[in-house]
């Protein structure tokens, strides 16, 4: 089968598509036929060698998936051959980008209805993670006030329907380009991150949710009320105050998690952003617009035949 390999930690360039013996699964493991898998910043991460959960080349990377059930291992039951899934492989976040891939029972889950492969595969991490930074981590409900940074990302604007959908009201600190899909979004209030001094003209906010760092997210910080929180998924400096409690996580896709997300998108309450999406054979340029090569707003994914 065709899978995304790297013999090497590095660039872009280190990636080939190479022909590799098809898995097969342990117990507790489910085999995919892949229909289409994410491409996302931890992906180059882990190509870079610069994760702390992957392991060593040579390996298979990607994580995110969706796809149709072609074999189980022992002791799973609940799923069966033919199932349409979609989620993550395993914790080490990889070997994803193939033909077929292995994932763990507890990392995937039914595909929703109405999410095309495409739609799904793009959806499994920056999904649960909005999930989590909003309702686990900030334990945000309604009537809340959030700050959001990076609220037009793909992890910020599942985030903002989240939380308007849940009755939360956002606050989006954000570019100006990005003004227009906030404003559809339903965000009425908007900071331009560029301007100094923005955090000066900050309402006081229940939490702040940081998918940016850097200064933007020490800026941020003054916003929040005394026993506030600061959650963030791309800092681990993050800046301290009294009484507001500051937390660095990393994202945990369980079947759970993926159940409550998929309630969300068949409730039309969240909806899907696919951006460029490519072949397998066009793995390392996925990973160029990752790094900054022009594509389209959205999750990159990869495409495999049907």
């Amino acid at each position: 089968m065709k899978a995304v390999r790297i013999h090497r930690f590095g660039p872009p360039e280190v990636i080939v598509v190479e022909d590799i013996p098809r898995p097969s699964p342990a117990g507790g493991e489910v085999l995919v036929r892949v229909a289409a898998a994410g491409v996302g910043p931890w992906d180059a991460l882990i190509r870079e060698g610069k994760s702390k959960v992957s392991p060593q080349p040579p390996m298979t990377l990607g994580s995110d998936l969706s796809g149709v059930v072609d074999a189980v291992g022992p002791d799973v039951t609940q799923f069966a051959i033919g199932d349409e899934v979609y989620g993550v492989t395993n914790p080490q976040f990889c070997g994803a980008q193939a033909e077929f891939a292995v994932a763990l029972a507890g990392m995937i889950a039914p595909k929703p209805p109405r999410l095309n492969h495409l739609e799904a595969a793009s959806a499994p991490v920056i999904a649960v993670t909005a999930w989590q930074m909003l309702f686990e981590y900030a334990k945000a409900k309604e009537g809340d006030t959030i700050l959001i940074t990076g609220a037009a990302g793909n992890v910020g604007t599942y985030a903002v329907e989240m939380a308007l959908h849940a009755g939360i009201r956002v606050v989006a600190v954000a570019r100006p380009p990005d003004y227009d899909l906030l404003h559809a979004l339903g965000v009425e209030t908007i900071l331009d991150s560029t301007v100094a001094g923005f955090e000066t003209r900050l309402p006081p906010v229940d939490a702040v949710l940081d998918t940016v760092g850097g200064d933007t997210v020490q800026r941020c910080a003054v916003a929040v009320d005394p026993g506030g929180r600061l959650v963030s998924v791309a800092s681990m400096q993050l800046p301290q105050k009294s009484a507001m409690q500051s937390v660095f996580f990393y994202a945990e896709v369980t079947t759970e998690r993926l159940h409550a997300v998929t309630d969300l998108f068949d409730n039309c309450k969240i909806s899907a952003r696919v951006g460029s999406v490519l072949p397998l054979a066009e793995a390392r340029r996925a990973h160029q617009m990752l790094a900054g090569a022009p594509h389209k707003p959205g999750k990159i994914v990869l495409e495999l035949p049907g």
